[in-house]
């Protein structure tokens, strides 16, 4: 907590960018979440993203802290108890792996709705209608926060299948076949990443969505490839 205390502070401070760190319920006490919130809020950090957070490594199963917040809608009322911060919270198109149905789901997203956030940042997903039929369902519930679709670019496979394993996003048999054979041609592999993550948003855009999240994995030339394909252009570039 403390180095990225440190490096949100200098992006805040050092750019024209906007920080928003991330706080999560887990191995702390509520004392000590809110008074990082605090500290934020002194430093002009207006953007928290919420999370209950995984079980530490070696653990099977998330338990709460003692003393700390236990889920996600908890850390969100505590959060808006200090200031008045814009407050992300995670959604899940293709249901949260520990949730006992879509439905549970849903309610438990609109408890964090409730207690006060303002927007959220969804898992990744794949196939667009998850998302669509999502947003509805959000929709027909009286959720009007702003849902922004979460896209992972893919940079290696075999590791986006393990990721989707362990937080329930499908991977499309449309999608395998598409890097089928690629192990050993990065090349080819990045090119259709970018023409998947391309399709995707523009699908996504004619559907009325105005705002992405990129998860890069530290990996930002992907990233960054796919936004310009999209037409977006630093703001200090010229015509």
């Amino acid at each position: 907590r403390d180095r990225t205390h440190a490096l949100v502070k200098r992006i805040q401070s050092e750019t024209a960018l906007t920080g928003a760190p991330h706080l999560t319920c887990v191995g702390a006490p509520r004392s000590e979440v809110l008074e990082i919130a605090r500290k934020y809020w002194d430093e002009g950090i207006r953007h928290i993203v919420a999370l209950r957070g995984d079980a530490p490594q070696g653990v099977t199963k998330y338990e709460p802290h003692p003393d700390g917040f236990a889920y996600g809608a908890d850390l969100v009322a505590g959060l808006r108890s200090v200031a008045d911060f814009d407050i992300s919270v995670s959604a899940y198109p293709e249901t949260h792996p520990e949730a006992s149905s879509p439905e549970a789901d849903l309610e438990n997203f609109r408890r964090k709705v409730d207690a006060g956030a303002t927007r959220a940042i969804t898992q990744f997903f794949f196939d667009t209608d998850d998302y669509l039929r999502f947003r509805d369902r959000c929709v027909a519930v009286g959720i009007d926060i702003s849902i922004v679709p979460g896209i992972l670019p893919i940079t290696r496979f075999p590791q986006v299948t393990r990721f989707a394993a362990r937080c329930g996003a499908k991977i499309p048999s449309w999608l395998a076949d598409r890097f089928a054979g690629l192990d050993d041609d990065p090349e080819t592999r990045r090119l259709i990443a970018a023409n998947v993550a391309i399709e995707q948003v523009s699908r996504l855009r004619r559907h009325g969505v105005s705002e992405f999240h990129f998860y890069t994995l530290n990996r930002a030339e992907l990233t960054y490839a796919i936004c310009h394909a999209l037409g977006l252009r630093p703001q200090n570039c010229g015509a």
